[in-house]
């Protein structure tokens, strides 16, 4: 019974991920507004990491490449903390709870990685 309960959170957790994928491209201008000013194109970033995001989903539903998939989007989600989260923390709260909030998400994340991801081809 518990084995087939956490095996639903194989697929739960990569689904959850949608959110971002319809953030990304429901309201691309908020998504770019959070691309830092010293990068260029900023829908152009924020279109591509809806895709990769969206890959990331993929990926783990068929079981292909997932494990490097999920340690890809681990990155992603670390470098966001950095590139977006720290320093929009001083003026705002919200980002201070995005620090925390991605931090467990890489945790998460690297936690699919390691004991859920089936695909071990790229990285073991």
């Amino acid at each position: 019974m518990t084995d087939k309960l956490t095996k639903i959170g194989t697929w739960l957790f990569p689904l959850s991920f949608l959110l971002y994928v319809g953030l990304h491209f429901g309201n691309a201008a908020m998504g770019a507004a959070f691309v830092p000013g010293w990068i260029p194109f900023p829908l152009f970033w924020n279109y591509f990491t809806g895709v990769c995001i969206l890959a990331y989903i993929v990926s783990c539903l068929i079981g292909k490449y997932d494990k490097l998939a999920t340690l890809l989007m681990a990155l992603y989600v670390f470098l966001m903390i950095f590139l977006v989260h720290i320093p929009r923390a001083a003026e705002s709260k919200n980002d201070m709870l995005n620090i925390f909030r991605n931090m467990m998400v890489v945790g998460a994340l690297l936690v699919y990685a390691r004991f859920a991801a089936k695909d071990k081809r790229v990285v073991n």
